[in-house]
């Protein structure tokens, strides 16, 4: 049974078919990319996922259950953790606060506690700023803040939504690494990243989606050399 699975989903602002019929999996353990350009649907698609826009049509599945019509909070109670473009932290709190906010469906103070702490060896920026209000980091770390928080509560996949925006190159490079190294500790990634060549370098699987539909799938390393993505999405 697959992590995540979209079936056929289509997706309406208002009159505007945003989705029409987007297919696609997660399995346990992977990361998949979902590239395209602006306006492609990426973040409808996680938004349809995620419980924020409830699709009119198809099936949003997470881990075999029908999530599709479920609000954004019961959705997250079911497993899913969600990384938003933009970061999204709330300034005004510390860091530390931040994280006790990812962890809000927890009622086992220990377990939160032990999620900090894996939080904290995870980005030891954050625990050096533990008590520095969120809205003073730097875009790297406020960046780092936004996945330590969308970890807190083990959600059984995450969602990231352009994580590298606005990041200087070396940042860019060092989420990279820290998405590498959360996949190695067993976390199942969907990734929505402008930089489609940093984006399937990492990823297991990729899907293409042009306005609004899923018009190539394969994996990372042949998405790479196919020459549609090479010139549309690579620069080559």
């Amino acid at each position: 049974m697959s992590v995540l699975e979209l079936q056929d989903v289509h997706a309406y602002y208002g009159n505007i078919h945003a989705l029409m019929g987007v297919s696609l999996k997660v399995e346990q353990g992977e990361i998949v990319a979902l590239i395209g350009a602006n306006g492609a649907g990426k973040t409808t698609t996680l938004r349809s996922i995620s419980g924020l826009l409830h699709p009119r049509r198809g099936k949003v599945l997470l881990e075999g259950l029908e999530v599709s019509h479920l609000p954004a909070h019961v959705v997250h109670k079911h497993g899913l953790g969600l990384v938003p473009e933009g970061r999204g932290i709330f300034p005004g709190l510390t860091v530390l606060e931040n994280l006790e906010m990812g962890a809000y469906i927890l009622d086992d103070q220990n377990q939160i506690k032990e999620n900090i702490e894996t939080a904290f060896s995870l980005f030891p920026r954050l625990k050096e700023r533990a008590y520095q209000k969120g809205g003073t980091l730097s875009g790297g770390e406020q960046q780092m803040l936004a996945t330590a928080r969308g970890l807190m509560a083990n959600p059984k996949i995450l969602l990231m939504d352009e994580p590298s925006m606005g990041l200087a190159p070396v940042l860019v490079d060092q989420i990279f690494d820290i998405i590498k190294e959360l996949n190695s500790r067993g976390t199942t990634i969907l990734l929505v990243e402008q930089n489609a060549l940093i984006a399937l370098g990492i990823a297991h699987r990729g899907y293409v989606l042009q306005t609004g539909n899923i018009v190539l799938t394969d994996t990372g390393e042949n998405l790479k050399a196919n020459d549609m993505v090479r010139k549309a999405y690579l620069g080559m």
